[in-house]
């Protein structure tokens, strides 16, 4: 079972024998360039309890976890479903995910890395590639929509969770190292905005032999802030405007506490893995560059663990107490901003569903509120599902729907240079162009082909087609044909279908109306000989 306790749960020291296991990524051609808008321009940094981007316009992230990279298949799950990597993209742009948070083990970044766990026929341009060379692409994708990107070092190894930074195997020092190459790699890539540096710190061993990640206490092997700070500031040498997101602990002792001895002065109070940012106040992380400081703690319902809150009396009114405590002080204190890396339920518990309402509106309406990663788009994520159905392409509505009025959705997207070799079209619902001063004549299209890949029996597109016209077409549909012996083998952005020779690219319904002046991109793979589209129509109108 995919468990969210190894994925990053997070127990009380009643429960901590619970975790479970599983889950536990570069130069980018086309550096992105997020747009003015869901995510800002230019770098990210801090400014009290804010996010805000080169102009000091406050930024909100509200992102989603797509994981796999942590994993023994060492890149995003998901690839093996008929859903291209594209499309699930596509999906998270437009419903409102400005930000991805990216999983990824020591593994999964080493020489000679291979990925697995990829559908060859519907994602052909993935054929070959190394995990970074996969994350490259996800990452230039997620720009040209205008999404931001966050890398979190998940695990030492895809083995599983580990309570300190390092482990025998994987020492601080290559920890740090791989951290610098990340850096430099994406250095001059502003999509990629930071560095959630090891994923949820917690306590291990009974007190007083502590063996785990301790937060305050000295001790340079476990304690997790001066840890913190050494390699945020390795990784700022590099790249000075990245944001270094800094996770809480579990215990800030480093160590369960013995609820056994009947001695309560000795039963200290813990919380969900990389949760506890209680100490945090008083022992503040300190970095070289100013400003660059987020703390991001992870927050859990009752489908990982039963904490006790959830069967208070006065539940969920105890919620915002428990919450300021762990880590909302920091934000109201006005200390420095909070992103929640993660948070998530199966929501099959009525409380769950109490939570999530609660929590989404503790964290603020509005870019003035807090920022977010859920966990998780995966729907194989064992303990919470994901926004993603089991099918990769549909929905879960409940959750979504109570996630929707805080998401901030990303605007536009572009690259500092030539377009991307791989093709990127860009669908976010944002068809803001205005109409030509000079009026065309209704229902005028053009068309324009790239093909952006090609194989022994096969190729890649992308057709974009744009209204000419002076009204909006609603829904709209766009056909061509191809010779005889090219057939359809996949279709995004669209609801793409093959009869005969003609394919019809029809309206998705998250995308209904293309507005005059707006244009649309259609991407697909063939099987056949690379042809160009030709009669190309929109709405039965010659483009």
């Amino acid at each position: 079972m995919h468990r969210r306790t190894a994925l990053g749960g997070a127990l009380t020291a009643l429960a901590t024998a619970a975790a479970g296991i599983l889950v536990a990524a570069a130069v980018s051609t086309t550096p992105a360039v997020a747009a003015a808008g869901g995510t800002g321009t230019g770098y990210l940094h801090t400014n009290g309890n804010k996010i805000v981007d080169s102009t000091g316009a406050t930024v909100r992230l509200t992102g989603i976890n797509w994981f796999g990279m942590e994993t023994d298949n060492k890149t995003f799950h998901g690839l093996w479903s008929s859903n291209p990597w594209r499309g699930q993209l596509d999906t998270m742009a437009r419903l409102g995910y400005n930000t991805l948070r990216i999983p990824y083990s020591n593994d999964s970044i080493k020489p000679g890395a291979t990925a697995t766990g990829i559908n060859d026929f519907v994602n052909p341009d993935l054929i070959g590639l190394s995990p970074l060379q996969i994350l490259d692409k996800v990452i230039d994708y997620a720009g040209s929509k205008g999404m931001r990107v966050i890398l979190d070092r998940h695990r030492p190894t895809s083995a599983g969770q580990s309570p300190l930074w390092y482990t025998s195997g994987v020492s601080e020092a290559t920890w740090i190292a791989d951290w610098k190459t990340m850096a430099q790699r994406y250095a001059n890539n502003p999509t990629v905005i930071g560095a959630d540096l090891h994923n949820e710190p917690h306590a291990e061993g009974t007190n007083p032999a502590a063996t785990g990640a301790c937060w305050g206490c000295g001790d340079t092997a476990r304690d997790w802030r001066l840890a913190a700070e050494r390699a945020g500031n390795a990784i700022l040498g590099v790249q000075p405007n990245w944001l270094i997101f800094v996770e809480g602990v579990s215990c800030p002792s480093g160590g369960l506490s013995n609820v056994w001895d009947n001695d309560p002065s000795n039963d200290e109070d813990c919380g969900w893995w990389g949760g506890n940012l209680s100490k945090a106040g008083q022992f503040p992380v300190r970095l070289n560059v100013a400003n660059r400081l987020v703390y991001s703690p992870h927050e859990y319902a009752t489908s990982v663990y039963r904490q006790a809150w959830f069967d208070d009396p006065s539940y969920p009114a105890n919620m915002p107490a428990i919450w300021d405590k762990y880590w909302g002080y920091l934000y109201k204190q006005n200390i420095a901003p909070i992103m929640m890396g993660e948070f998530g339920t199966t929501l099959q518990d009525p409380k769950d569903k109490v939570w999530l309402e609660n929590l989404m509106a503790y964290t603020g309406t509005g870019v003035n509120g807090m920022s977010f990663t859920y966990w998780s788009w995966n729907p194989n994520s064992g303990d919470t599902g994901g926004i993603a159905n089991d099918d990769w392409t549909t929905v879960n509505q409940a959750k979504q729907a109570i996630l929707q009025p805080y998401l901030i959705p990303p605007t536009g997207g572009g690259s500092t240079s030539s377009p991307s070799p791989t093709g990127t079209p860009n669908t976010s619902p944002a068809p803001t162009t205005p109409a030509p001063t000079t009026p065309a004549p209704s229902g005028g299209c053009t068309a324009s082909y790239k093909q952006t890949n090609a194989w022994a029996g096969g190729f890649q597109g992308e057709l974009t087609v744009k209204n000419t016209g002076t009204a909006a077409l609603n829904p709209w549909s766009a056909t061509w044909t191809w010779p005889s012996g090219v057939t359809l083998a996949s279709g995004w952005n669209a609801t793409v279908t093959q009869s005969g020779t003609t394919v019809t690219a029809a309206a998705p319904n998250w995308a209904s109306s293309l507005a005059p002046g707006a244009s649309v991109t259609v991407g697909f793979t063939a099987n056949g000989t690379a042809a160009t589209p030709a009669t190309v129509k929109l709405n039965g109108t010659a483009c």
